[in-house]
């Protein structure tokens, strides 16, 4: 039996619960900062960061969980990409980033080292293309790793305190 892919990512929990923590201490004005005039605002990018885990491990991989989410139309209606006009809250936020990554855990627990070469396909996205299952992971982890340092970058700029992965 092959062993899940939860040891590579040890520390995806973690990272999770303290961007968590930050959002949920943070004040609707806070969360309504955007780094730079024509950047989406704070919301904007955590709720995206958080809809893109339900895209690309529900809406393609096939991940069961899409229904405990704030995002059941991921592919078509997520924060920043496609609206600007539903503004989250924190707590609306803390439990988005909650529900989905419970998805999130249960693909740690569920895919195997051997899986990780499968190729996954969409039926009906063929101009999407193909992915291999681990690219999909990595994809997410990056994605969720990416928006927490612009999240810490404008965070800084405002004083206020980071989402610290580290410590």
């Amino acid at each position: 039996m092959s062993q899940s892919i939860r040891p590579a990512y040890s520390l995806w929990p973690r990272y999770n619960s303290r961007l968590r923590d930050v959002v949920a201490s943070m004040s609707d004005e806070q969360l309504a900062i955007r780094p730079e005039p024509d950047r989406w605002p704070l919301w904007a990018t955590i709720g995206h960061l958080a809809c893109q885990r339900v895209f690309w491990l529900c809406d393609f991989a096939g991940t069961p969980g899409v229904e405990t989410t704030p995002f059941t139309n991921a592919a078509w209606d997520c924060p920043g990409d496609d609206d600007l006009e539903h503004v989250f809250d924190p707590d609306q936020l803390s439990a988005a980033l909650d529900s989905t990554f419970t998805i999130i855990d249960r693909c740690l627990d569920t895919w195997t080292l051997d899986g990780l070469d499968e190729v996954l396909r969409r039926p009906g996205w063929e101009d999407f293309g193909s992915y291999a299952r681990g690219s999909v992971i990595q994809r997410v982890f990056t994605h969720d790793v990416a928006h927490i340092a612009e999240l810490n970058e404008a965070l800084g700029r405002a004083g206020l305190v980071l989402v610290d992965l580290w410590d």
